[in-house]
């Protein structure tokens, strides 16, 4: 029987048969896959003609249809719907992936051949796009290290297998906490708690088997609990599990790991003639230095913690009000910081959440991209990995342009965060591909599902991410939809967050959950007025966590992560009531892989853009202007990595953003 995943997929779309797939598949057809992606690379690099784009460059941009289809149904899988058995795969894919690509980066033949194309380059007849991918492609390979010899080239080979592997093993442990822990309640123990709290914590607790509601650590249930639980002992209890998360000892603690981690990454930097792993990293992106980027977070960082500091002492002074002496704790602030926006803005959570139905709010990411885009979505009954997805094909004049999945309740098999990934990405060499998107978040289920405010601006952020993907139109995979700098790829989807804001918008698709009346105009006018609420907290946790991160990969690789993630709070006055919003243990954006280490800044570098951006629409005729629609197409969704960002930016904009749109907008500018 020929395995499904190597064979043709004559189905909708050529989506994968998830229904035909097992388990025992991967191993398998990975192992096909490589070799056959290894003769090809082979071919590539034995080839007698002389070295040319279109042998070398566009042999290299052409698919192995059996790799990208393993690939790409095995990651979807291991990272929002994983079991013992995927788990163990990873542990033994990861060294195996990571080896065969460090085999073709270190390929000398291969190499020799793109540089003979790199140097002849001012004597071919290339497009701009064609020039682009062949200095990505050059730089690419000096950066993995294929100009190196002897025992440095062996040196990097057995760096990036090794972190490889424990990338996969801190994303497991991870999970593995935030799986194994829950906190049980009791019926006494939901006093003061919202309805939406409760039937979570009660879903919850099916889910784990439980006799009654229990608090996990997804953010869809951990935070609201902290919002609004009254029993102070349980905030503590459960804040505490979840900043541990990580750091447990045993088995599943990252520490040492992440240590490990950084000393690869400082020698890896070495190894390539670099000062250090930031140096490295930012060479490719926007920021460019890691001064420049510390330049920017601490321009932010100033007015941010002095905010969060005036607001620290408010909320201590509501807490002492009520008899309860002591400090201001990490565990009190959400739930006096909430008590404190229902008291300033008369806007209470719970009264805003039935306003805020997922089905709706999926309508509502789909109208606006209607409007600005004119996408039309087609709900579709195909078969997928998880009974929660659902999937729409997306097409634009009749014409069709793409599948997009949406995988949006947590479960324990699904690791935590929101992200979009693309199944097959959108590309026109060797032929026209159109792509396959998955936007997977991870909200609370319920009946109807009620999404927070946060939950809402998190399903529009991954949907901008999913129209980068959907809107490209470039002839080269590499350089296609979010194939972009790190610090650039966040620009659509912080944009897209605003559409959300839009009170027309709201006044439409913010329908109540039982009556289908829309949110009221008193209610939309305080949730607009509150937008900036508590920004101070949200800036402080956010830049803390950039600023260890970029101090991690600066300099000497630290032997303690955990005393210099001290070491760097202390000196910027990081406000004891606030803890960073992840952790070194839990920081899988920096620690899961290579792509946000060095990089988590590049959120904030993004939102410089956003608020720009957006402010060129409110400039023009408004939100949904489709002169500014056209262009933000034109010049950003639809070019992906084909020209710089930087250019990208000023094709639409006309220019470069400062600070101050963002400072303004996070209602943190001077007063």
């Amino acid at each position: 029987m020929t395995n499904p995943l190597l064979a043709h997929w004559d189905t909708a779309f050529e989506l994968a048969p998830f229904d035909q797939i097992k388990d025992a598949d991967f191993a398998p057809a990975l192992d096909q896959a490589l070799a056959q992606h290894q003769a090809w690379i082979g071919k590539i690099a034995d080839n007698p003609a002389p070295a040319s784009f279109a042998n070398v460059i566009e042999a290299l941009e052409t698919p192995v249809p059996a790799l990208e289809q393993v690939l790409s149904v095995f990651f979807t899988v291991a990272g929002a719907d994983s079991n013992p058995e995927r788990e163990a795969l990873q542990r033994e894919f990861s060294p195996k992936l990571a080896a065969h690509f460090s085999t073709i980066t270190a390929n000398k033949a291969l190499y020799a051949r793109i540089k003979q194309v790199w140097d002849q380059r001012d004597s071919l007849d290339l497009t701009s796009e064609q020039q682009r991918v062949l200095m990505i492609t050059h730089r690419g390979f000096l950066r993995g290290g294929a100009a190196l010899e002897g025992t440095a080239d062996t040196r990097m080979q057995e760096i990036k297998g090794r972190l490889a592997t424990l990338g996969t093993e801190f994303t497991q442990n991870l999970l593995a906490d935030e799986r194994d822990w829950h906190m049980e309640l009791g019926e006494e123990d939901l006093a003061g708690l919202p309805e939406f709290v409760v039937d979570a914590a009660r879903a919850a607790g099916a889910e784990k088997g439980a006799a009654g509601p229990v608090v996990t650590l997804s953010r869809s249930i951990i935070t609201p609990f902290l919002q609004f639980s009254p029993r102070r002992d349980l905030r503590q209890k459960a804040f505490a599990a979840f900043t541990a998360r990580g750091a447990n000892g045993g088995e599943t603690d990252n520490r040492a790991i992440a240590a490990e981690i950084l000393a690869l990454r400082a020698e890896r930097a070495e190894l390539l003639g670099y000062d250090s792993f930031a140096d490295y990293k930012l060479e490719t992106e926007m920021a460019k230095t890691p001064s420049a980027v510390r330049g920017l977070l601490m321009d932010v960082w100033e007015p941010a913690v002095a905010r969060a500091n005036r607001d620290a002492e408010i909320l201590a002074q509501m807490m002492h009000e009520e008899g309860i002496n002591g400090d201001l704790e990490p565990w009190d602030w959400r739930y006096y910081a909430e008590k404190r926006r229902k008291a300033e803005h008369d806007l209470d959570e719970a009264e805003l959440k039935p306003y805020l139905q997922l089905d709706r709010m999926i309508e509502a990411s789909f109208a606006c991209a209607t409007r600005l885009f004119g996408l039309e979505f087609r709900p579709l009954e195909v078969p997928l990995y998880h009974e929660d997805c659902r999937a729409w094909e997306v097409t634009r004049d009749g014409k069709h342009l793409a599948v997009f999945i949406g995988d949006y309740f947590a479960r324990g098999s699904k690791r935590s965060g929101a992200w979009c990934s693309a199944m097959r990405a959108q590309a026109n060499f060797p032929k026209p591909t159109n792509p396959i998107v998955i936007n997977v978040c991870n909200f609370a289920k319920g009946e109807p599902a009620l999404l927070s405010w946060d939950d809402a601006r998190t399903l529009f952020h991954e949907f901008g991410h999913a129209l980068h993907q959907m809107l490209s139109n470039v002839s080269y995979e590499s350089i296609s939809g979010t194939s972009v700098a790190r610090d650039f790829v966040e620009l659509p989807s912080q944009l897209y967050e605003h559409w959300l804001e839009v009170p027309e918008v709201l006044s439409e698709f913010a329908t109540h959950a039982e009556t289908g009346a829309p949110m009221p105009p008193e209610l939309l006018a305080k949730v607009l007025g509150a937008s900036t609420f508590d920004m101070g907290f949200q800036t402080v946790e956010y830049v803390a966590s950039a600023l260890v991160d970029l101090a991690f990969h600066e300099g000497v690789a630290p032997e303690d992560v955990m005393a210099k993630q001290a070491e760097v709070l202390e000196q910027i006055g990081m406000p004891s009531a606030i803890k960073m919003r992840h952790a070194t243990p839990q920081f899988a954006h920096v620690f899961s892989g290579d792509g946000y280490s060095s990089g988590y800044y590049s959120y904030m570098w993004s939102e410089v853009m956003d608020a720009d951006a957006f402010a060129a629409f409110e400039e023009a005729g408004g939100a949904f202007d489709p002169e500014r629609a056209r262009a933000l197409e034109r010049h950003i969704l639809s070019r992906g990595g084909s020209v710089d960002p930087a250019e990208l930016y000023t094709a639409f904009r006309g220019r470069l953003p400062g600070v101050e749109a963002l400072l303004k907008g996070r209602g943190l500018a001077a007063e």
